[in-house]
Formats: structure tokens, C-alpha cells, sequence
């Protein structure tokens, strides 16, 4: 009958920290010992690697289910297509960066030592590349407060142009003769940025020089009268004309319709939204109500008028050398800026000498003097 004795148990995980210790352990065992153990190893590798692969592969879909779900709120927010890219991909990174994080640590590699070197890499990445991540700190503080969007004509940093595009590092804008201008997000970040489209309303300034002698009142009632005829600019309340502008804007709306009726043309079927959109969207409306009368009881309070007055103004604003220069300011939306400005140049220029008031040149008087007879 053969004797057997019960073999030595190693702890083989706690003892393979480093390959050395590892030879060690199995230095003062038997070949069939040694054989054994490294067996029961490979037995529990291989296990932990099975788990590692499903927990892999269950982390992707749950990261895909979290991506979609995201891209779905954000999408549904109506959040700004750059801020969006980039909230999608920075959940996708840290999601992905846990996972493989986790499964380091399944397999049995200290996930401590790994993280310190993965943080040490960062610090001395984050020494070398100083001033990219300074742009990316401005784009991340861009897409988060949006001092301008897509869309926007700003001005900064000596150039001018609409924003085409906004980056983690740069920010795109075309200018007016289509120039693609790349500006670093850090300086657009921490500088500053003259936005035209931000406001709704802008004022419109011309100076107009009459020659002395011309009939100031009635040149300033004349122009008065041009301005006021003018459906673009704003006649006294900035209220009113944003309610006139709606209102023409549903016209336009029905009278598009009813030609398409008339023409005989079938007209796209509405589809009908559904009560949770119609809900919201009235209760939307009621905050918006609510808004505005809490808004209007603090001015009335405040002894401020409900309503924004911009009337046309029409003034004396210099007697110059040749010419008395009359300036002129009127109201109008932003999109009706410049149309508004070359459209009553134009008109200044034919109306005015047809009322009688002449555009003076530069003169210069003259005076010479008899030199008597010698």
C-alpha cells in the first residue's frame, strides 16, 4: 500500500507578487509539487480571464445603453451640437477608462501601481502640453457658458466673422470675404469677445452734413418721417415690435398656406404632437406669463417703465467747418441691421436734395487784398 502525505499549500497569488518571489515559492518543492501549482495557477487565471472577457463585453453594452441614453436627453434638451460632441465623448472615454480599470483588477494586477503611473504620465503630459490644455480649458468653459454659439457674428482678437464651428482647442469663424479663421480657445476663453448677435435689437447710427443755411427743423422732420415710414425700425417700444414682428410672421405663415390651397398643391399634413409635448409646452408658456408679470411688478416697483422706449432720434450733433452734421439713431432687429443702414443711405442721398437740402464740399474762402500803387 503506498503512503501518501498531504502535500505543502502555497498561496501562490499572495507569494507571485514579482517574478522573483515567484521562483522562490517554487524552488524548495518537488518537480510534481511544483507541477501542481503551477496547474492550479493556470486553473485560476484562466478563470479570472473568462470573467474578465464577460465583464468586458457586458461594461461595452452597458456603456453603449448609457451613450444612447445621454445622446437622447441631450438631443431632446436641444443643447448645442458641440457641447453635445463633446459630452459624448468624454462620457465614453471615462466609462471606457473604469471598465478596463476594473478588469486590470480582476485579473490581479495592482490597480494602485497602475493609477499612479497613469497620473504621473498625466502630470508630466499636462508640463508638456501647458498651452493645449490651456485651450482645452477655454473650449470646456465655451461650450459650458456659450458667451457665443454657431451662428453668432463676433468680433475678438482683431478679427470678425461668423462662428462656423467651436472645438475642444479651437474655435472656427468665416469672415466676410469667407476667410476661415482659427482661433485658440484659451485667448477666446479669458479675452474679450464682442458679440453682434447676441441681442436681439440693435441701433443703427448714420451722420448725415447739410450745408449752412438749410432748414434744420425741417430736415429733422423730414428724416423723421423717412425713419417712421420704414416698417424695419422701431417705432417707440421694443415690446411691441417684437409682438408686430410675430404677428406678421404667423400671416406670412397662413397666407403661405392658403396660396398653396388655392394652387391646388397638397399640402404636407401636420402630425399631430402628442400630450406630453402639448403639456410642456403649455406649461412652458405659463412660466413664460408668470415670468413676465413678476418681471413687470419688480420694474413698477423699482418706479423703471414696464416697456424699453426707442423711439427714432433725430439731433444737431456738431456745427463742423462746412457742414452741419446731424446725427441720426434708429431701432431695428439684428437681422435688419445692415439692410436697414445701406437702404436709408441710399434713401438720404435721392430724398434730401429733392426737399431742397444740399450735401456741402470742403470750401475754402479766399481774400485779396488791393496792394496799393507804387
Amino acid at each position: 500500500m503506498i503512503q501518501t502525505q498531504d502535500l505543502p499549500v502555497v498561496d501562490m497569488p499572495d507569494k507571485a507578487e514579482t517574478g522573483k518571489s515567484a521562483f522562490d515559492a517554487l524552488k524548495g518543492l518537488s518537480f510534481d509539487d511544483a507541477i501542481t501549482n503551477i496547474a492550479n495557477g493556470i486553473v485560476q487565471f484562466s478563470f479570472r480571464l473568462l470573467i474578465s472577457i464577460f465583464l468586458f463585453y457586458v461594461g461595452k453594452f452597458v456603456i453603449k445603453k448609457i451613450y444612447t441614453l445621454v445622446q437622447g436627453v441631450m438631443l431632446t434638451r436641444k443643447i448645442d451640437a458641440s457641447l453635445t460632441t463633446f459630452v459624448l465623448s468624454l462620457v465614453r472615454i471615462v466609462l471606457y477608462f473604469i471598465l478596463i480599470v476594473t478588469i486590470i483588477g480582476i485579473l490581479g494586477i495592482e490597480t494602485s501601481s497602475f493609477l499612479a503611473l497613469f497620473a504621473s504620465a498625466g502630470v508630466a503630459i499636462g508640463m508638456a502640453l501647458s498651452g493645449t490644455l490651456q485651450n482645452f480649458a477655454g473650449g470646456v468653459l465655451i461650450l459650458l457658458l456659450k458667451p457665443y454659439k454657431v451662428g453668432d457674428y463676433i468680433e475678438t482678437q482683431g478679427f470678425s466673422g461668423t462662428v462656423k464651428e467651436i472645438q475642444i482647442f479651437h474655435t472656427v469663424i468665416n469672415t466676410v470675404d469667407n476667410k476661415a479663421i482659427i482661433i485658440p480657445n484659451g485667448g477666446l476663453s479669458t479675452g474679450s469677445i464682442n458679440n453682434y448677435s447676441l441681442e436681439q435689437y440693435r441701433r443703427v447710427d448714420w451722420k448725415i452734413g447739410l450745408s449752412y443755411g438749410c432748414d434744420y427743423a425741417a430736415a429733422r422732420e423730414y428724416i423723421l418721417n423717412m425713419l417712421n415710414s420704414d416698417e424695419r425700425v422701431v417705432k417707440r417700444f421694443l415690446e411691441d415690435d417684437m409682438l408686430f414682428r410675430a404677428e406678421k410672421q404667423r400671416q406670412h405663415e397662413i397666407e403661405e398656406q392658403a396660396t398653396l390651397q388655392e394652387a391646388g398643391s397638397e399640402a404636407v399634413p401636420v402630425k399631430k404632437s402628442g400630450w406630453w409635448k402639448r403639456f410642456r409646452e403649455r406649461r412652458k408658456e405659463r412660466q413664460r406669463v408668470l415670468q413676465e408679470k413678476i418681471k413687470e411688478q419688480v420694474t413698477l416697483n423699482e418706479g423703471l417703465p414696464v416697456k424699453k422706449e426707442c423711439p427714432p432720434f433725430v439731433g444737431l450733433g456738431e456745427l463742423a467747418d462746412s457742414s452741419i452734421n446731424i446725427t441720426v439713431r434708429a431701432w431695428t432687429h439684428a437681422s435688419n441691421y445692415w439692410g436697414l443702414f445701406f437702404d436709408m443711405n441710399e434713401r438720404f442721398y435721392k430724398e434730401l436734395p429733392e426737399q431742397g437740402f444740399s450735401f456741402p464740399f470742403p470750401q475754402l474762402d479766399v481774400h485779396i487784398a488791393d496792394m496799393p500803387d507804387k
